[in-house]
């Protein structure tokens, strides 16, 4: 099994109604340094890049949050709505650093909300670091009626994730996925995703995720919300071409989305996918580190 070198410490805050649960390394009282993680992932997803960072980077108190419903974080009652990331963010700061800009870092979901948030409240966020994470593809108002049924449909159906054969099988499956973590580390992984149920093992995210955002992503808004960003920004790529694919854009249309951001140096990380600080930890952050440096 994995050993982290770094092992961060646990603590709980409730946050808008929801117990959050968050991991902390460096040092307690300095400049904060927030971790957002992506869809399904939890707030472990940052450790091998904490372990191979520099120690400049473990000089900031570094925290990362379970989203609601995802880790061991409380799941919501009422469900998901997208905004309430940026509520909670909004309210973690206030108690985290009622004073002053943080430093914020998102992978994917994580990266879409920091960028996001640092539009809506740019005096907040002194530092903003995505990592594959700005935006959805476009939509068209025309696709409405169909999500509005799927969602309609989802709510009426219920929501499970079924039960996995054991932790093996979750293991296997980040392997699949993230070619690059290496058995140990995706046992450790695998752990802290899952949890024993009733019928064996099950993801430890609510299944609601799962069901489709009934509100269509609405690009032009998010573009609004990023000319808004006053903070220097790295935006880390892996693939771009895999990254255009999802995305649906040509390289032109792509490059709208980053001239968007007033300050923004985008870098794109050769031989990574999606999950750039699995796949190039130390890589990914040394690059953090001498980004925050500047």
């Amino acid at each position: 099994m994995y050993q982290p070198l770094y092992p961060a410490r646990q603590q709980y805050q409730r946050l808008r109604g929801v117990d959050y649960r968050l991991l902390r390394w460096g040092q307690a009282g300095a400049q904060p340094l927030l971790l957002l993680h992506g869809w399904m992932d939890s707030a472990e997803t940052f450790q091998f890049m904490l372990d191979a960072a520099p120690a400049t980077l473990r000089n900031y108190d570094v925290i990362a949050p379970d989203w609601r419903g995802f880790g061991l974080s409380s799941w919501a009652s009422e469900g998901y709505y997208f905004p309430d990331y940026l509520a909670d963010l909004d309210t973690l700061l206030g108690w985290l650093a009622p004073a002053g800009p943080v430093a914020l870092l998102g992978h994917s979901m994580g990266g879409i909300v920091a960028g996001l948030y640092a539009g809506i409240r740019p005096e907040r966020v002194g530092k903003l670091i995505s990592l594959e994470g700005f935006g959805l593809p476009a939509t068209q108002p025309e696709q409405a009626p169909a999500r509005y049924r799927r969602w309609l449909d989802e709510q009426a159906a219920g929501a499970s994730w079924g039960s996995l054969a054991g932790m093996e099988e979750m293991a296997a499956r980040l392997q699949k996925t993230h070619a690059k973590l290496d058995g140990d580390q995706a046992a450790w992984l695998a752990a802290a995703l899952t949890a024993r149920s009733d019928e064996g093992w099950r993801y430890r995210a609510d299944p609601r995720h799962r069901w489709v955002n009934p509100v269509l992503y609405r690009l032009e808004e998010a573009m609004a919300c990023w000319r808004e960003v006053s903070a220097d920004t790295l935006w880390l790529a892996g693939d771009e071409a895999k990254l255009l694919s999802w995305l649906g854009e040509t390289t032109e249309q792509f490059a709208l989305r980053r001239a968007c951001i007033a300050r923004l140096q985008y870098q794109v990380l050769p031989g990574c996918g999606h999950n750039l600080h699995h796949d190039a930890p130390a890589l990914v952050a040394q690059r953090v580190a001498d980004f925050l440096a500047q």
